[in-house]
């Protein structure tokens, strides 16, 4: 999962993707509103955090914008504004979260979670597919019953996959969920982490769709 920070307070935007990195997401870090606005411009995330006292464009600036241009990631606001009618205004321009700061990094990431529960339209936090379970907050997963580990890159791969049963997703788009800014992506990384993932969890639960992607097929 691919989340995009945008905090221009360098100890809290720090903080934050080193605490998302450890929870197994990739997480990217804009510093400014233009550079915000760039990075949404030019890649899919899965969530957005988004301070509103912003250099560039306040945040407010950005959410309406990309409210308006129907894009409907789901973002959570972080800010040190914490009056009743700053709320409001940002829940009203389409926020779907308000979290002020300071804040503790485990409700952070419990909202995150939530957020990215409901835009799957999951109602539970664990995720379910025939036999295997697969859970955001502990990273646990279990086929049959049994416990299968998993690297960082693994997990991140069979979550974004879980995501969505039946929609194959091409080799740019896992690219895009499992790696950040600046990170070195090999030629056939994606194909050696579904490899991996196929020898622990088996191979009828990652199709390949010849000239599309990889996918989880839906349960009948």
């Amino acid at each position: 999962m691919r989340i995009l920070i945008v905090e221009d307070d360098p100890m809290i935007g720090a903080s934050i993707r080193s605490g998302l990195r450890q929870d197994g997401y990739t997480a990217d870090w804009a510093r400014d509103g233009n550079s915000a606005e760039l990075a949404v411009a030019t890649h899919e995330y899965d969530a957005i955090l988004l301070d509103l006292g912003l250099p560039g464009r306040s945040g407010l600036e950005l959410l309406a914008q990309w409210r308006q241009k129907r894009n409907m990631v789901p973002i959570l606001i972080i800010t040190a504004k914490d009056s009743v009618d700053d709320r409001i205004a940002g829940l009203d321009s389409g926020a779907d979260d308000y979290l002020v700061k300071p804040f503790d990094l485990n409700e952070l990431a419990a909202r995150l979670r939530a957020l990215l529960r409901r835009r799957s339209g999951r109602a539970t936090p664990v995720i379910e597919h025939g036999p295997l379970h697969l859970d955001p907050a502990t990273h646990e997963v279990r086929l049959n019953g049994s416990a299968i580990k998993l690297s960082g890159r693994e997990f991140a791969l069979l979550h974004a996959l879980l995501q969505a049963p039946g929609v194959p997703l091409s080799r740019s788009q896992l690219e895009d969920r499992l790696y950040g800014w600046g990170e070195e992506i090999g030629s056939n990384a994606v194909e050696v982490h579904i490899h991996a993932l196929r020898r622990k969890i088996g191979s009828e639960l990652i199709r390949n769709v010849r000239g599309v992607g990889y996918m989880v097929p839906r349960q009948p």
